[in-house]
């Protein structure tokens, strides 16, 4: 994914926005992505995702983020919440096919 991707569907929080936001704020949890627009609060598909830039920003460690296109990135976000895994809060980004 492209750092211009957008990781947290819900809140449309870019990848760029999240490392950014680690590297200037230097949180000591994954979890304090959160306060990064919201990140990983709505359906939660994002949260697995925001502790990898966590992992790879915070504690440099070399961890790379599964490669896959926006594209497809969205297709399994709206299989998860179809499955009921995650349900994004009203007026969060849209869940396609």
């Amino acid at each position: 994914m492209d750092l211009d991707d957008k990781i947290c569907l819900c809140f449309r929080v870019s990848r760029r926005k999240l490392v950014n936001w680690a590297r200037l704020h230097q949180p000591r949890v994954a979890s304090q992505l959160s306060e990064c627009g919201g990140a990983g609060t709505g359906c939660g598909w994002c949260v697995p995702f925001l502790k990898q830039i966590f992992q790879q920003g915070t504690l440099g460690e070399d961890v790379s983020i599964e490669e896959l296109t926006a594209e497809e990135y969205a297709r399994r976000r709206a299989a998860y919440v179809r499955e009921g895994k995650g349900t994004p809060p009203p007026g969060a980004g849209e869940v396609t096919s």
